[in-house]
């Protein structure tokens, strides 16, 4: 589905990946992407998480620049907004939210009625919905699995935006649907407790850590100045 459903015809907000493409920080998304597609040798990535371990180190910007990417490499993409307490995508791409993932799981509803077209070819979104009082028993809802799986048949891609794991625990929750789990994290504001709390969540919960975007390196982190940074995530 790639009918543009934009509110009042609004352009999405600024993506660097399609305004910037040949910027560094683009180079850096589309190198995550193939990071990502040859992360697994004998099972192929349809799925992937993007959490982080505190809210505001960007995990939201870097899983709609992802889609886009997905998207612009000629992926059949969704952006799947599973974040039910702060949600974004439906600001990001400047689309309605009254149904979405939340209306999807408590209401009997077809899952066409909550696909929403965006700008860009290739790419479709699922907004939040409205935010639940109850968001985790939604999302360990058995109907979350169901459509998960028809999502993944659908699409080449599904890229999944969650809440921060060490706020809540959704993105445990969440991990499950997911053929893949990218942690994404301020350079300025993190600190090796924290990442090792959060991947210790995460491999409780059964995740496949792909690996670690350090949000906001500069060259005081790399000389090269790249503004995200893919590392593969290594026990320590």
């Amino acid at each position: 589905m790639n009918k543009r459903n934009h509110e009042e015809g609004t352009a999405p907000k600024y993506l660097v990946v399609d305004k910037q493409p040949h910027a560094t920080v683009s180079e850096q998304f589309r190198t995550i992407r193939t990071n990502i597609m040859y992360s697994s040798v004998n099972t192929d990535i349809k799925s992937v998480l993007f959490t982080s371990d505190l809210a505001g180190s960007g995990k939201s910007t870097v899983a709609a620049n992802m889609a886009v990417a997905y998207a612009q490499a000629g992926k059949k993409t969704l952006l799947l907004d599973a974040d039910l307490r702060r949600p974004t995508s439906h600001e990001t791409f400047r689309v309605g939210n009254r149904e979405g993932l939340s209306t999807l799981i408590v209401n009997d509803i077809h899952l066409k009625e909550v696909i929403k077209g965006t700008e860009f070819d290739n790419l479709d979104l699922i907004t939040s919905g409205p935010i639940p009082p109850n968001p985790a028993e939604l999302l360990s809802a058995p109907k979350l699995d169901a459509i998960m799986v028809r999502l993944v048949t659908h699409y080449d891609m599904v890229i999944i935006d969650s809440p921060p794991i060490l706020s809540v625990t959704d993105a445990q929750l969440l991990s499950k649907n997911a053929d893949g789990v990218v942690l994404v994290t301020n350079v300025e504001k993190n600190n090796r407790d924290r990442l090792n709390e959060a991947k210790d969540l995460l491999n409780k919960s059964g995740a496949n850590i792909l690996g670690i975007v350090l949000n906001g390196r500069t060259a005081e982190y790399k000389r090269d100045g790249h503004n995200y940074y893919y590392q593969k995530s290594q026990a320590t």
